[in-house]
C-alpha cells in the first residue's frame, strides 16, 4: 500500500468522524437541547477530563476482566479447535454445545454464575470468557479443515504422522482464520465483561465502566454516561486494530492474505 493510501485510509474516516461531530455539535446548539437528554461533543470532552481520575480508573478494572477473559478464551478456543480436529466423531459430539454457548444469552446466565463463584472478578471473568470463546472455536477449526486436499494426501503419502500434519500443514493454514477470529474475540471480549459488570452491579473502588454507567444514569450526570461509552468504544476499536496490526505481523511477510498486490 502506497503512503497516500495509507494516508486517504486514515483521513477519510477522521474527516467523516469530524463532519458527524461537528453536526452534532451544531444541531445541540441550534435546538437548545437539555444536557440531560442528549449532551454536545465538547460537553462530554470536558467531563472525560474533568472526571479523568474516576473513568479512567474504572476503564483499567474492566480491561483487566477483559485481557484475562480474552486470554483465556485464545487458549481454551485453541485447545478445544485441536481436539475437534483430530476426529470428527469428537467434533460432531461436542460442537453442538459449543454453539449453545454461544447463543445463550450471557445476560440470563451471568447472575447464576455469579452465586456460584465465590468471587465477583472471578464470575465476571469466566462471563466474560464465554462470551468470547466460540469465535476462538469456530474460526481455528473451520481453519485447521481449510487445507488443500493435495498437500494433505502427500503429507499421507509421506506417512506424516497426525501431529506433523497439525503443526507443518493445518496450523499454517489455519493462521488466518484464527486471527480473523482474535478479532471477534478481543470486541467480544469487552462485551462480555461490561455486561456482566451491568448484571453484578459491583461499586466501591473496584468498579468497572459498567457501574460508573449505572450511576451516572440514576443520577442524571449524562455527559458522564456519554464519556464512559466514549471509552468503552475507543476500546474496543484500539482491540481490533491491535489484532489487524497483530495478524499483519505474523502474516504479512509469507501468506497470501496479508500481501498486498503490487500496482
Amino acid at each position: 500500500m502506497s503512503l497516500d493510501s495509507k494516508f486517504m485510509a486514515f483521513a477519510m474516516p477522521v474527516g467523516v468522524g469530524v463532519i458527524l461531530l461537528s453536526l452534532w455539535e451544531f444541531l445541540v446548539w441550534f435546538y437548545q437541547v437539555p444536557k440531560f437528554l442528549v449532551p454536545a461533543p465538547s460537553l462530554v470532552a470536558t467531563t472525560l477530563v474533568q472526571d479523568w481520575w474516576l473513568l479512567f480508573s474504572s476503564l483499567w478494572v474492566t480491561l483487566k476482566v477483559t485481557f484475562f477473559a480474552f486470554f483465556l478464551s485464545v487458549v481454551i478456543g485453541t485447545l478445544v479447535a485441536f481436539l475437534f480436529v483430530q476426529s470428527r466423531v469428537v467434533e460432531m459430539s461436542f460442537f453442538p454445545y459449543a454453539v449453545l454457548l454461544q447463543v445463550t444469552p450471557i445476560v440470563a446466565i451471568a447472575p447464576l454464575i455469579i452465586i456460584w463463584a465465590k468471587d465477583t472478578n472471578t464470575a465476571l471473568v469466566i462471563c466474560a470468557t464465554l462470551v468470547g470463546l466460540f469465535p476462538i472455536i469456530s474460526n481455528t477449526v473451520l481453519g485447521l479443515r481449510s487445507v488443500n486436499p493435495g498437500l494433505l494426501n502427500l503429507f499421507k503419502m509421506n506417512k506424516a504422522t497426525r501431529f506433523q500434519q497439525l503443526v507443518r500443514l493445518r496450523i499454517p493454514s489455519a493462521a488466518p482464520y484464527f486471527f480473523g477470529g482474535l478479532r471477534i474475540s478481543s470486541g467480544l471480549s469487552l462485551i462480555g465483561a461490561v455486561v456482566a459488570e451491568f448484571v453484578a452491579g459491583t461499586g466501591g473502588s473496584g468498579a468497572g465502566l459498567a457501574y460508573q454507567i449505572l450511576q451516572a444514569g440514576f443520577q442524571l450526570n449524562i455527559p458522564r454516561l456519554f464519556a464512559a461509552l466514549f471509552l468503552i468504544t475507543i476500546t474496543g476499536v484500539l482491540l481490533f486494530l491491535l489484532m489487524v496490526a497483530l495478524s499483519r505481523l505474523a502474516l504479512g511477510g509469507w501468506h497470501e492474505s496479508e500481501l498486498v498486490p503490487e500496482a
